[in-house]
Formats: structure tokens, sequence, C-alpha cells
């Protein structure tokens, strides 16, 4: 299970974000990188479903991604997607599609004007708890 809270450096945010309204309205989908807490790569995905309500990685991206993070010595901390037209809080199928119980799963919410990103914990594919994101 991931710490409570999750540091994210300013540049990734940012990225995240640039990246959901970039592909919108369909869902953004990605991979956050780092050591300890401390996000400090983000890996694009291809989101293979082209959707504005849900999101599958290219399983060959995915592959490549998760040697590259191993190749430079960081590990996965989270897995981000955008939810289009809803709120930032994980979805039924989000739940149902939570497999790695040791990340943070990071949503950007762009229903309204400005966006929202809050991260989670899923445990069992169904107990959420909000973990703190810290930008710094």
């Amino acid at each position: 299970m991931p710490s409570d809270k999750l540091f994210i450096s300013p540049v990734v945010f940012n990225e995240m974000i640039s990246h959901a309204k970039e592909v919108y309205p369909e869902e953004a989908c990605g991979i956050l990188s780092g050591d300890n807490d401390r996000v400090s790569y983000l890996f694009k995905m291809t989101n293979v479903e082209h959707s504005p309500v849900s999101y599958l990685m290219d399983s060959k991206e995915q592959l490549n991604v998760m040697k590259e993070i191993r190749r430079r010595g960081l590990r996965m901390l989270g897995i981000y997607h955008s939810h289009t037209a809803s709120d930032a809080y994980p979805s039924a199928k989000d739940r149902e599609l939570a497999f790695y119980e040791d990340v943070a799963y990071v949503i950007i919410g762009l229903a309204g004007e400005i966006p929202v990103v809050r991260a989670f914990s899923i445990k069992e594919q169904k107990e959420v708890k909000e973990i703190e994101l810290i930008i710094g």
C-alpha cells in the first residue's frame, strides 16, 4: 500500500494536466515513477480504448515503460488518468482495474473550469482511501 502522502514535482504535475487537456475528450493515462514517495518522472501512455469514459494502456508501451523504470533504478509510484466529465474519484471500473495495491491512483477531473487532481490508494479493488498530494 502506498504511503498516505505522494510528493510530485511541479513540472510533472503540470505535464500530467497538459496531457489530460491534450487528449481531451478522450481519457488520458500514464505512469508516474520516482523513488521513495517522490514522483519525478511521467510516462504518457496511449489509451487504446480512445474513450471519453475509460482507459486501457497499450500493453507493449506499458512493458517498455516498466523496463525503463527498472533500468533507471526507480519504481512505479502511480498510475494517472483523467475523468473528462466526472469528479476526480475512482469509478467502479477504476476500482475493478486497480491491480497494483502499492501505487497511488491519481485522477485528473476535467468536469469544471479548473482541473481537480486527487490521489488514492485502492486495496482489494474496492477499498478507496485518499492520499495527500503534495506539489513541490
